[in-house]
């Protein structure tokens, strides 16, 4: 019994990659390169770095964003984003012609870096890696689902590894890798090892994975997690213009709004308004290491320059702050470029892992067959 068993945990082991085993290797492999995707960047790029040789202050993005308008007298900003510190602030615009422009603006020399007009290196990692870019439609993905059913995946193979591995935490203080007892000792070892190491690694994506699916399920159902920001009542709106509306209270004053509202605030994510009933969005992150880029949010009155509407992590739901903490556990952002590396460490590792236990799986196939076909030869001679 104990014998059937083992040989049914290891079907099971082995059933819960094999069969989506190309999707799983490419979501790790493809995660793996989106955590250090600003790393990578910064390398490959050199209009991308944020040098600042002459040590200068770090303008304010107000200023930012009059150097797009200056070289573009016609655009229509509408959204900066922050990246890393040695990385340039990207300013998001509309123009004749431009659909959608990004302004690479050194927030150091307030130059105008690059010009990009299409998806970025990190826009396409965190896309392949997220939903396999398949396409949005009606606030689901097809492709988000299968990446997030991924984390079933992960999960399910770590229990049944645990159970058909016995005594595996002796992997902890007594790793033992043969190599030179055969490619299956090897591989079955280095498999072995490494999923132990993993243990939390594994942990952590399986369960920051689920969160994923179950928020794709609450956007599949229409469920809002994050309010939207309010509008400005029509009553405080000054009579129609033929043009575009000149806002009483500039982004500048909004940001120092914001700022006195949180000290610590650092923007992430700062929108503009579309239309002369919408806000000034501002988005960025605070003293909370284990909370995103996002967890802080004031919207500004253009028109009064009254808050209407903030967060934090002390009023955030508890589905907020699942939300806010999900990507620094997912990607390693807690605790800067060093956690990034042991996370892409750790996903080399697990990308491996998925790669030698096809490897194992398949040559007991292989093994399984070739027994078959000799036990059937043999009946045939019998037969004869």
């Amino acid at each position: 019994m104990a014998k059937l068993n083992t040989r049914f945990w290891f079907k099971l082991h082995g059933w819960f990659s094999l069969p989506i085993w190309l999707i799983f290797c490419a979501v790790c492999l493809t995660g793996t390169i989106a955590v250090v995707s600003h790393e990578l960047t910064w390398l490959t790029n050199p209009n991308a770095r944020a040098s600042n040789p002459d040590n200068l202050p770090e303008k304010p993005i107000a200023e930012l964003i009059e150097v797009v308008e200056k070289a573009y007298p016609t655009a229509d900003v509408g959204t900066v984003i922050s990246y890393e510190p040695y990385l340039v602030k990207a300013v998001i615009f509309t123009d004749k012609g431009i659909p959608q422009g990004k302004a690479y603006v050194n927030q150091y020399t307030g130059e105008i870096q690059e010009m990009n007009q299409g998806i970025t290196f990190i826009g396409f990692m965190r896309g392949l890696h997220g939903w396999l870019l398949f396409p949005w439609q009606s606030s689901y993905s097809i492709g988000y689902y299968l990446v997030c059913a991924m984390a079933i995946v992960i999960m399910g193979a770590l229990i049944t590894g645990l159970v058909i591995y016995k005594n595996f935490w002796r992997a902890f203080v007594k790793p033992k890798i043969r190599v030179n007892q055969g490619k299956k000792a090897f591989l079955t070892d280095l498999h072995r090892v490494s999923g132990v190491w993993s243990i939390w690694f594994l942990a952590v994506m399986s369960l920051t994975g689920l969160w994923y699916l179950i928020q794709a399920i609450m956007w599949h159902a229409g469920v809002d997690i994050e309010p939207h920001d309010p509008l400005v009542q029509a009553q405080q709106l000054p009579p129609m213009q033929a043009q575009a509306p000149e806002f009483p209270v500039s982004f500048a004053q909004a940001m120092k709004v914001a700022e006195q509202k949180f000290p610590d605030f650092t923007p992430g994510y700062l929108m503009l308004p579309e239309h002369n009933r919408g806000m000034y969005t501002l988005i960025g992150t605070g003293d909370f290491i284990f909370y995103d880029q996002y967890s802080y949010r004031v919207s500004v009155n253009p028109w009064t320059g009254e808050i209407a509407n903030t967060k934090s992590p002390e009023t955030m739901t508890t589905l907020q702050t699942i939300s806010h903490i999900a990507d620094p556990l997912h990607y390693g952002t807690i605790g800067g470029i060093w956690t990034k590396f042991i996370w892409f460490f750790f996903g080399l590792i697990l990308s491996g892992m998925s790669i030698t236990g096809f490897m194992i799986w398949g040559s007991k196939l292989v093994k399984a067959k070739n027994t078959a076909e000799q036990s059937a030869a043999l009946k045939q001679q019998e037969a004869n």
